[in-house]
């Protein structure tokens, strides 16, 4: 067995985790995630001012601060933070002068290359684990990467524990499984979990624990955490995460293609999670690329409207402006709710309408687009007053992803001795799937193409039922994919398989859309996930082009799930 911990699940994360995690208890390997596809543009953009940059700089901090601890605990350090640059965060790790072995793996960056966007910003290939885990074996005390799978971090160190070969694709599954729990930090633990009231107020008073796994040879795993640690790790806690930012049955990755329907979750103990039962398949012929582009340039001014009269206050506005803001630019507007009546305080009598514009041209959407906001303070709807000053427009970034063969990209390990390994593409092991693999088309960090879309009239519930909010019986979890919103919906523990059933047969895309209305006229997929007792929802473009591009309230889909659990549906009584 390996025993894998966490310490960070994005760019900003707890800085005082490594520490915290190093000094907790016993482990073998410490990872962290650093990227998400925001910040590959944010690191794009640094390159820009100084191509010195462009990796997680919170990272070198948190190692000049505990690297010399970890060496002495003998714990391994594996992280992505290396971005854009993993050479140059190499060249600062070394300059640290702990003595550390330190290697990277790169390849995956494919600026310039792509015909289908010669110009990106950013554009990064997601690469596997069988890289890191050769630096390793190669004896590396840390390892950094450009953009690897979120997985990768932790596959890769069970693979040199492990000795697992390429076509160890259960282990390997397993050890994915593994990796996407455990890759969003405290996710795991109780953050963003829709059960968080079920946790004890001692769980909830200290700050929640770091997840760890301990990855046995045979892939499978339990999901566990430090002692003396705030939060709690259930069936529940694990599988919001296992739901979570994936998009059909198969994960397909860049190493195996995972059956999220093969998993098998079992509490061992306090705060212990098994993980078992999990199949793996050949990964596809492709590679998954993470591209940004920037767009342009965005603005927005913010006005509150309060009292009675808001429909009229709102629509006044909206002709006022209408008639003097340039013709060019892409327009919205926010949508808002009609306050509570009698609000005992002037913020509960109030909302907000937002204007938000995008052009090409910072011109366009600067005082263009403000002064003619501003100008009508003292010659529009009565109580006129904006949220702040006019701002200046800030450029945004478009996400898109692309495919690629694996000989686009070479994924390369750079040892502490100065030499290089190629690492050879693990098609030889697959070419009985090669056909299978170009059909899926996609790949890598929980971007597959669902393999059926779901259609249908949602069933009527036998027996009586009650009108009451989805969130009295169901739990869920979203996130972003892009422009794509991913939503999870499981039934908790101790409610009952009858309950299961109901909610594996409703949810159908029509239902989807009467829940969240914003989704009318949208492509969505849905995958029922028994054994997880729930189902994943893939809404397309209900984000645009991204969370970087997004005016949505919520561009990141993040609290997609409880506005679901709010909504209004039929229950079958007998669940409440």
């Amino acid at each position: 067995m390996i025993t894998i911990g966490n310490c960070s699940g994005f760019y900003g994360d707890r800085f005082s985790a490594m520490r915290d995690m190093l000094e907790g208890g016993r482990l073998d390997v410490l990872t962290g995630d650093y990227l998400a596809e925001l910040t590959m543009l944010i690191l794009g953009k640094d390159t820009i001012k100084d191509p010195t940059t462009g990796y997680a700089k919170t990272f070198l901090r948190q190692v000049a601060d505990c690297l010399d601890l970890a060496l002495q605990r003998e714990v391994k350090i594996v992280s992505n933070a290396g971005g854009l640059n993993p050479a140059g965060l190499v060249k600062a790790i070394e300059a640290l002068g702990t003595g550390a072995k330190v290697a990277y793996v790169d390849g995956d960056d494919l600026r310039g290359r792509l015909d289908s966007h010669p110009d990106a910003l950013t554009a990064n290939a997601y690469l596997g684990a069988f890289g890191i885990a050769h630096a390793l074996e190669a004896g590396a005390d840390v390892v950094v990467t450009g953009r690897v799978t979120d997985a990768s971090v932790v596959v890769g160190p069970a693979i040199a524990h492990h000795g697992w070969k390429r076509d160890s694709y259960d282990e390997l599954a397993g050890a994915v499984v593994a990796g996407h729990v455990i890759e969003c930090g405290t996710q795991a633990t109780g953050g963003n979990f829709s059960g968080f009231l079920t946790m004890s107020p001692q769980a909830r008073a200290r700050p929640l624990g770091f997840p760890v796994a301990e990855i046995a040879a045979d892939g499978s795993s339990i999901i566990t955490k430090q002692d003396e640690t705030g939060g709690t790790v259930t069936i529940d806690t694990v599988t919001a995460q296992l739901l979570y930012e994936v998009q059909g049955p198969l994960y397909l990755g860049p190493d195996v293609t995972t059956d999220l329907t093969s998993i098998r979750l079992a509490e061992v103990g306090v705060d212990r999670v098994a993980i078992s039962g999990v199949t793996g398949t050949p990964p596809p012929a492709t590679l998954k690329v993470a591209v940004n582009s920037l767009g342009g340039y965005r603005n927005s001014a913010e006005f509150v409207l309060t009292g009675p009269d808001i429909d009229a206050k709102a629509t006044w506005l909206r002709d006022q402006l209408d008639a003097e803001l340039p013709i060019g630019p892409d327009y919205t507007w926010s949508t808002y709710r009609i306050p509570a009546p009698d609000s005992p305080t002037e913020e509960g009598a109030a909302c907000i309408l937002r204007l938000n514009a995008r052009a090409a041209d910072a011109d366009a959407v600067g005082r263009a687009l403000t002064a003619p906001a501003i100008e009508l303070a003292l010659a529009s709807y009565p109580g006129f007053h904006v949220t702040a000053p006019p701002g200046r427009p800030s450029p945004f970034g478009i996400y898109k992803a692309a495919y690629v063969r694996r000989d686009r990209a070479t994924e390369t390990v750079h040892l502490p001795d100065g030499s290089t390994y190629e690492v050879p593409s693990p098609l030889a092991y697959a070419e009985a799937s090669r056909a299978s693999a170009e059909k899926s088309r996609t790949s890598a960090d929980a971007s597959p193409d669902v393999t059926s879309r779901t259609t249908g009239v949602t069933p009527r519930p036998t027996g009586a039922t009650s009108r009451r909010a989805l969130g009295e019986v169901v739990y869920a979890r979203s996130g972003d994919k892009g422009g794509d919103a991913n939503l999870g919906l499981w039934v908790p523990q101790g409610r009952p398989e009858a309950a299961v059933e109901w909610l594996l047969e409703t949810v159908t895309p029509g239902w989807v859309r009467a829940l969240l209305p914003e989704a009318e006229g949208l492509a969505i997929d849905i995958t029922p996930l028994p054994h997880l007792r729930g189902v994943n929802i893939v809404i397309h473009d209900l984000l645009g082009d991204g969370v970087a591009a997004s005016t949505r309230f919520d561009p990141q889909a993040k609290g997609l799930g409880e506005w679901a659990r709010s909504r209004f549906v039929d229950i079958p009584e007998e669940f409440l």
